[in-house]
């Protein structure tokens, strides 16, 4: 079978495109000089290859050969990877949904030589079904409008791009106010699901930022209605089909209110900041379920999308083929009964809802597994002994997970996508403290010393390994774990690289004018819309990269004691905070900058004349502390540090050297130092 033009292209989900009969372009000048030559329109197809719909159109539309004469007759037609491109897709999603009211994946759109949108869609299948046009159809009355209507085209392109513009710039200016976190804690509760936990109906996505700003709120408050809302939400994703019962981790998004049928897809991600939430709610409650689940998550990462030498994937996907819709994670009757004894089926059917009647629409006798009922209820209801019940749940567990990994499984995508490491770094940091897990601590610090190393730039990182220069998410997740792995090691060249990184970010990426930084280098131009600017600030669905900056430059203020990284994270929530206050939930990560801004920091720090285990366990300790606003010193050797609290650097010029000792400050109020792993965890649990 002869290969298109994708067929050398690095990013799995062109490779998987590069068999078809379309003439395909990936994106670039080339396609845009050979529009332009031919004065043909351009269709842009934007996917990824975790995607079901995408590779549903694919198989139905773009593999079709009488339909590919057609495109390749008439239109110029591109191939974009959203996870390689993100840029590109932030500017086309905008333009669509400027268009339809709507965006999503797969993204077609229709654009002039020049790269502006003058139609576009999403899903469009062969024939008129599910209420869209038929895709040919829709091709056949661009062409006629491209032909015939050069001018109404030229006008809807022209007034598309004057409007993207305010709709890419999420910026407007606000007040660095407690006004923000409380506005948005109260908009939360309007949107609270109070019987199934999340906010909104139907679909339901996590929203991992904004449950990490109720803990904070909780935390400072004890408040029962913030830690009602927290709970429920953990506790409705933990036990519904959105996570993954058996082989840990959580799929994309719920398409019910009740999280039970899942987008099946896996994302590093989603995982990533689910991670980071389970883990600070498991520290911050003392709740050995949230615990359970972070663990889950971690056996995932190192199971599925971890390489040994360092670095994470970006994602597992949905399905095998595509006639399927989630088969790989679900289950009959009749399958489960095939692995499982007579007894472990009773059980293993009553916590997971294993019946003849599935959830799956394409598949009625498949079952999405979800927590329908606990062993401990299963055995008071039948009168059996709660260990008995418990070990047949395990064992059933077990055995499917085995006879899961024999079917053939979907497709991981391994690429390395800087922004998504940095966050799985960070969050597997946290969670190796709090959980103890040493593989979790050693790879994380394994995978950042690989990403540091294959930089070009000792300031700056790229958006995947040997590709172009990254964009302002890379560089400002990168610099975060960084700091993570300062805190989490006590070795200053991770605090350097960090502090290096954003402040190149505060060149290239900064609005001199009215502040804020855009997704991309100010030098960087490009085709079609990719010059129109951005300033992001909505955790859309990953943590805004300007809230992760803010929150970044707070810590570095914090860490080294610069009132200019102070002064820095303060003009950026001001210069979102108008936003901020209006998106509530999905500002969710400024506003967490605004919290460590407004809010008193807590300090920790262990130190101890040299090498000391015992110093090494009560600094571990440090870092699983449950409280919000913290930062960590490991102080080895009487090397003085900048960046302490007046407070504690003069107590620590006054303690001397000595046994290991824990020093805690809250703000600029200090305790005693305490000697010893015991009073030093007292300390740290009082803080709970």
């Amino acid at each position: 079978m002869s290969e298109n033009r994708l067929a050398g292209a690095a990013s799995a989900y062109l490779q998987s495109a590069a068999h078809q009969p379309i003439h395909w372009f990936p994106w670039g000048t080339d396609a845009f000089d050979a529009a332009r030559r031919a004065d043909r329109p351009v269709l842009l197809d934007i996917g990824a290859v975790w995607c079901h719909w995408c590779h549903v159109m694919d198989g139905e539309s773009y593999e079709d050969p009488a339909l590919a004469d057609f495109l390749n007759r008439h239109f110029v037609c591109i191939k974009v990877d959203r996870d390689e491109r993100p840029d590109v897709d932030a500017r086309y999603q905008r333009a669509v949904q400027l268009l339809i009211q709507q965006g999503g994946w797969p993204l077609t759109a229709f654009l002039t030589p020049e790269g502006q949108v003058f139609y576009g869609g999403t899903y469009f299948p062969p024939d008129g079904r599910h209420g869209r046009p038929a895709f040919r159809t829709v091709l056949e009355r661009v062409l006629e409008a491209w032909r015939e209507r050069r001018d109404q085209v030229a006008a809807q392109a022209a007034a598309i791009r004057e409007s993207l513009d305010a709709h890419l710039d999420e910026a407007r200016p606000g007040e660095l106010s407690p006004a923000l976190a409380s506005d948005a804690v109260a908009q939360m509760a309007r949107a609270f699901d109070t019987v199934h936990g999340g906010f909104g109906t139907q679909p339901k996505f996590p929203h991992p930022a904004a449950i990490l700003l109720l803990l904070h709120r909780w935390q400072d408050t004890r408040d029962d209605a913030l830690r009602r809302m927290t709970d429920r939400t953990l506790e409705g994703m933990a036990r519904g089909g959105v996570h993954d019962q058996l082989g840990g981790g959580f799929h994309r998004y719920s398409v019910d209110a009740r999280w039970i049928v899942p987008h099946f897809e896996k994302m590093a991600y989603d995982n990533s900041e689910l991670l980071r939430a389970y883990v600070a709610a498991a520290t911050a409650f003392g709740t050995a379920e949230y615990a359970e689940v972070a663990r889950g998550i971690v056996r995932w990462v190192r199971d599925v999308l971890a390489d040994p030498a360092g670095g994470y994937g970006t994602s597992q996907d949905a399905d095998v083929g595509l006639e399927d819709d989630g088969d790989y994670f679900t289950w009959t009757r009749d399958e489960a009964a095939a692995v499982l004894s007579a007894e472990e089926l009773e059980v293993a059917a009553a916590v997971y809802d294993i019946g003849t009647a599935g959830e799956m629409h394409h598949d009625p006798g498949r079952n999405v597994l979800f927590i329908a009922d606990s062993a401990a209820a299963i055995a008071r209801r039948t009168r059996r002994d709660a260990a008995a019940v418990a070990a047949l749940l395990d064992s059933a567990k077990a055995k499917l997970l085995a006879a899961r990994t024999r079917r053939p499984a979907p497709f991981i995508d391994r690429t390395r996508y800087a922004a998504w490491n940095g966050m799985l770094a960070a969050a597997l940091l946290r969670a190796g403290a709090a959980l103890g897990d040493d593989w979790a601590h050693g790879h994380a610090l394994l995978s950042l010393a690989r990403l540091r190393a294959e930089s070009p730039e000792p300031d700056a990182v790229p958006h995947a390994p040997g590709g172009a220069g990254g964009i302002l998410d890379d560089q400002v997740q990168v610099a975060a774990a960084a700091i993570e792995a300062y805190e989490a090691t006590g070795d200053r060249d991770w605090l350097r690289w960090a502090e290096a990184i954003l402040a190149r970010v505060w060149r290239d990426y900064l609005d001199d004018g009215d502040g804020g930084l855009f997704d991309t280098a100010r030098d960087r131009g490009g085709e079609g819309l990719l010059p129109a600017r951005a300033r992001p600030v909505q955790d859309a669905p990953t943590p805004s990269p300007n809230g992760t900056a803010a929150i970044a430059a707070a810590r570095l203020a914090e860490l080294t004691g610069s009132s200019e990284w102070r002064a820095r994270a303060e003009a950026l929530v001001r210069a979102f905070a108008g936003t901020a206050s209006e998106l509530g939930l999905h500002a969710a990560t400024l506003i967490i900058a605004a919290d460590w801004l407004l809010n008193p920091v807590t300090h920790l720090a262990v130190a101890s004349a040299g090498g000391d285990p015992a110093a090494d366990r009560m600094h571990r300790l440090a870092l699983a502390a449950p409280v919000p606003r913290r930062v960590v010193h490991r102080l080895a050797g009487g090397a003085p540090v900048a960046g302490l609290p007046p407070a504690l650097a003069a107590m620590l010029a006054s303690a001397g050297s000595g046994p290991a000792r824990g020093f805690l400050c809250v703000g600029e109020s200090c305790q005693m130092p305490v000697e010893g792993e015991a009073a030093w965890a007292a300390a740290l649990a009082a803080l709970r």
